[in-house]
């Protein structure tokens, strides 16, 4: 069997969604063949490619066509695969949230792993070397609200983005909640601690 046959097959064992690397084939071949038989399959509208050495199998819609993944599944198998940890920043934390509306072109995710940026059509996904203690906020709502906040800045917090942000931690986990409060500067931590005790100072 050919290599290009065997990644066929195991691409085609996997979900529709799933994103792919060169290096998630490297038992099946050298990494030029694997190359060359992910170019192929790509011809052969297989998969799709994202970015240099980013694949998926897409998904598809009736209306749509094919569906392309969202960059935080990008960024988090880009995670996944080199062992690292990020966590979205600035004004893609503040759209995750639902505190604005405007999809940023250029989307920030601070690292431990090596900077580098990704370029998907028009739009670029960046990773921004980090300090540890920026990663280790443990909830996925909180640690988009420690970033989205320090986006805002300090005082300049409406009333209506303070209510929702106070909402939103509600649904975290409490346990992640108290870890994730240490972690943040202090103006920040006292707007997380209102999500505790029911919006009081």
């Amino acid at each position: 069997m050919s290599i290009e046959k065997k990644i066929l097959n195991q691409i085609e064992s996997l979900p529709k969604g799933t994103l792919l690397f060169p290096a998630d084939f490297s038992d099946l071949g050298s990494s030029e063949a694997v190359r060359i038989s992910l170019f192929r399959l790509e011809k052969e509208d297989i998969i799709a490619r994202i970015a240099q050495g980013i694949y998926v199998r897409p998904k598809e819609s009736n209306l749509l066509g094919k569906l392309m993944p969202a960059a935080e599944e990008i960024a988090e198998a880009i995670a996944k695969r080199d062992c690292i940890r990020t966590v979205p920043s600035g004004s893609y934390a503040l759209n995750a949230l639902g505190l604005s509306t405007q999809v940023p072109m250029n989307i920030v995710f601070l690292t431990d792993g090596s900077p580098r940026e990704i370029k998907l059509g028009k739009r670029k996904i960046k990773f921004k070397k980090t300090t540890p203690k920026n990663l280790m906020a443990n909830g996925k709502i909180s640690r988009l609200v420690i970033q989205a906040l320090k986006e805002i800045g300090n005082g300049k917090l409406s009333v209506e983005e303070e209510k929702k942000i106070i909402l939103l931690l509600k649904k975290e986990d409490e346990n992640d909640l108290k870890n994730d409060i240490a972690l943040a500067p202090v103006w920040i931590q006292k707007i997380m601690k209102k999500a505790l005790n029911n919006g009081k100072n």
